[in-house]
C-alpha cells in the first residue's frame, strides 16, 4: 500500500506539471511491481483465499483504475466498473494519497530486494542453472544490509537458496571473494573523440592502469565517456574454493552466487522437474489444483533416485497422498495421476 500511496503522489505531480510522459512511466513502473512482484509472490496467499492478500490487491486495482482513467480511459472503465460494480471511473474522485500508509525505509528495503534477485537471476541465467535446479548460497555484500535481514527468506525463496548471507559494505571487500572489475574500451565509440588517443586507453585499461572515482572512469590518463566502456565484473576465484559468479548491485554493493551443482542439489532439481511433470499430468486429466491425487511415476534410474530421496518435497508440492515410482527403461518419465478416492 505505501507502493500505491508514491504512486499516486508521483502521477500526480506529474499530471499537474503536464508531463504525460512522466506519468506513463511511473504508471507502467508500479504495473510491473504489482504484477511480477506483489501478485507472483502472493500466489499462494490467493490460492489459500487469504483476506488480507484480496483486499490489498483489490485496494491496489481500484486506485489504479482512478489514477489511470485520464491515460487509460476504456481499459480503466471496464476493470473499475467491474471491480466496484460502480456507474464509471470517470465519475469518481481523485485517490487521496494521504489515506494511504507511509513507509519509505519499507518500500527502499523492497526495492533493494528486488534488485538483489533480479541480478542473482541474471547469474542464474548467464551460468544456464535453471530455475528449479536449488543452489547453495547467495553473499550479498551492500550498504545498510541488516535492514535486508528480514527478507532473506523472500529472497532464498525467489532464486531457489539453500541460504542467503548478508554483510555490510564496510565489513567485506570485493578482493575477499576474489572479484575484479575489467575495464573494457570500445575503440568504435571512444576513437571518434579520443583520435589515435584511443589506443593510450586500450592499453591503459589492459595494463590496469585505470581507475573509478565518483562514477568518472580514466584510463590511461584519460576520461571516457560513459558509452565509450563496459565494466565486467568477473570471479577469480570464490572464497571456499568453488565456482562462483558476481554483479554489481545497481545501488552499490555486490552479490555473489555459489553456483557449484552438488549431486543432492542436482537431484532435487530433478525432483523439481517432476513436480511440474506431475501438476501438467493433474491439468491434463482435468482434476482442480486443490484436489489430492495418487502418483505413479515410471521413470530411468536417476529419476527414480531422485524422487525416492524427495519424495516429501514431491508429495507436499504436488498434494500426493501416494507416490508410487517405477523403473522403467523409457526416454521421458511417464506419469500417471488419479484423484485420491475415486
Amino acid at each position: 500500500m505505501a507502493n500505491t500511496g508514491d504512486l499516486v503522489r508521483n502521477v500526480t505531480a506529474s499530471l499537474d506539471s503536464y508531463d504525460i510522459s512522466g506519468a506513463c512511466d511511473e504508471l507502467r513502473s508500479y504495473l510491473d511491481m504489482l504484477t511480477n512482484w506483489y501478485v507472483r509472490r502472493s500466489r499462494q496467499r490467493f490460492f489459500d483465499e487469504n483476506v488480507d492478500a484480496f483486499d490489498a490487491l483489490y485496494t491496489a486495482l481500484e486506485a489504479i483504475c482512478r489514477v489511470s482513467a485520464s491515460l487509460l480511459p476504456l481499459v480503466s472503465e471496464e476493470i473499475w466498473r467491474g471491480l466496484t460494480g460502480g456507474r464509471s471511473v470517470h465519475l469518481a474522485d481523485w485517490p487521496d494519497a494521504s489515506l494511504f500508509p507511509s513507509n519509505p525505509e519499507l518500500v527502499e528495503a523492497m526495492d533493494r530486494v528486488q534488485q538483489i534477485c533480479s541480478t542473482g537471476s541474471s547469474l542464474r541465467k548467464a551460468a544456464n542453472l535453471r530455475v528449479r535446479l536449488p543452489l547453495q548460497e547467495l553473499t550479498v555484500v551492500a550498504p545498510g544490509a541488516d535492514a535486508l535481514e528480514g527478507f532473506a527468506a523472500v529472497v532464498a525463496d525467489e532464486l531457489n537458496l539453500r541460504s542467503v548471507r548478508l554483510m555490510d559494505a564496510s565489513s567485506a571487500s570485493p578482493e575477499e571473494f576474489g572479484i575484479e572489475q575489467k575495464l573494457v574500451v570500445n575503440a568504435r565509440a571512444a576513437g571518434p573523440r579520443l583520435g589515435k588517443n584511443v589506443q593510450q586507453a586500450i592499453k591503459g585499461s589492459k595494463s590496469g592502469d585505470w581507475s573509478v572515482n565518483d562514477g568518472v572512469v580514466v584510463a590511461g590518463g584519460l576520461e571516457l565517456e560513459p558509452h565509450e566502456y563496459t565494466l565486467e565484473t568477473v570471479v577469480a576465484q570464490s572464497a571456499d574454493g568453488g565456482a562462483a559468479a558476481a554483479a554489481v548491485l545497481p545501488g552499490g554493493g555486490f552479490v555473489v552466487l555459489n553456483t557449484e551443482v552438488t549431486p543432492e542439489l542436482a537431484a532435487e532439481g530433478l525432483a523439481r522437474d517432476m513436480v511440474r511433470a506431475i501438476q501438467q499430468a493433474r491439468k491434463d486429466a482435468g482434476l482442480n489444483v486443490s484436489d489430492r491425487i495418487h502418483t505413479s511415476v515410471q521413470a530411468a534410474q536417476d529419476v527414480v533416485d531422485a524422487l525416492q530421496a524427495n519424495a516429501e518435497l514431491v508429495k507436499t508440492e504436488t498434494l500426493t497422498l501416494e507416490l508410487e515410482v517405477l523403473l522403467a527403461s523409457v526416454d521421458e518419465p511417464q506419469v500417471t495421476v488419479a484423484k485420491a478416492g475415486a
